[in-house]
């Protein structure tokens, strides 16, 4: 591991002003992604900033009535709340499908959304891959990609985002809230929090550098029966091949989001739509322009078949 250094935050804007200060930052909580990252030399930081010590660990309802989730809750504790297993019911269900209990114990809401992809090419610093060294080719494409992404991929990046709960946050609209180096505040909808690979995929959301994530809120309840299902290769401790997060309402419609598909959680809204008139319909709106390989078209029937499982599952 390459030697670093090190401090304890005092406060979200000291925290930010200090990662802006020195050059490679990263911040630290509960480090499940980012210390393995930095074991294997994925991950090469010069500084660590800590921000455990920062009261960013509650959840609390807002004054419209949505509910404001603190960086720093682990995901055992979100995934436990009241109010989220009553009211936001496929955030739970996504959060228990994700790692293992050990892991939910220690990894934070912030963590989970900014976690790095699972590629095994990305993982193998020997491997060409254009999200751990740009310009170096992937080797991916050319490689087995059973688990890779089949939409929002490019020539230069087709890994997969690896998060279950962020799949459900995108799916309830959830907003991600900052600080950043100088001081300000901001709150950055979800649906443009993460950036497609294109051309730069080592470039993975719109964060600034510096810019702390303090907190995730979430609108009013939607109501209606809330369905999470992750398809994989193992009952515990695997990603997703395909994963579907869905709130129907008795008149059958909703909404869908859709993981281990891209390199983002995935919801095209004009899909939302084709939902009374099937899986079929929807699948096709959802997966328009997909782009398979050899190893992963079976996706495409597999997000079909998943979804029509879930719509069934809604209705009883």
């Amino acid at each position: 591991m390459k030697p670093f250094t090190y401090e304890r935050a005092t406060s979200p804007a000291q925290a930010a002003a200090a990662a802006a200060r020195t050059r490679n930052t990263k911040f630290i909580a509960g480090g499940t992604n980012l210390l393995d990252l930095m074991k294997i030399g994925v991950e090469e930081p010069d500084h660590l900033v800590d921000v455990n010590g920062l009261d960013l660990d509650t959840i609390s309802k807002t004054d419209d009535g949505g509910l404001r989730i603190g960086a720093l809750v682990r995901n055992t504790d979100l995934a436990a709340d009241r109010i989220v297993r009553s009211d936001y019911a496929v955030l739970s269900r996504a959060l228990l499908a994700g790692a293992s209990g050990q892991l939910r114990n220690k990894a934070t809401t912030a963590g989970n959304l900014l976690q790095r992809t699972r590629c095994p090419y990305f993982y193998d610093t020997h491997q060409a891959c254009n999200k751990r060294l740009p310009g170096s080719g992937c080797a991916a494409l050319g490689g087995f990609s059973r688990s890779h992404a089949i939409v929002g991929v490019s020539k230069a990046c087709i890994a997969a985002h690896p998060s279950d709960m962020a799949v459900a946050m995108r799916l309830l609209d959830a907003k991600v809230e900052t600080v950043q180096p100088d001081g300000k505040a901001r709150s950055i909808p979800i649906a443009d929090f993460y950036v497609l690979p294109g051309n730069t995929p080592n470039v993975e959301n719109t964060l600034q550098p510096g810019e702390l994530i303090t907190a995730v809120t979430l609108p009013r309840p939607l109501g209606g029966t809330h369905v999470y299902h992750k398809v994989r290769d193992r009952a515990s401790y695997a990603f997703a091949l395909v994963s579907v997060a869905a709130v129907v309402q008795k008149d059958g419609s909703g909404r869908v989001a859709l993981g281990g598909v891209a390199p983002e959680p995935w919801r095209v809204e004009a899909a939302e739509a084709e939902l009374p008139q099937g899986a079929k319909a929807v699948t096709a709106r959802l997966l328009a322009g997909a782009q398979t390989t050899q190893h992963n078209a079976m996706k495409v029937p597999l997000v079909e078949r998943t979804l029509a499982s879930v719509l069934a599952q809604a209705k009883g």
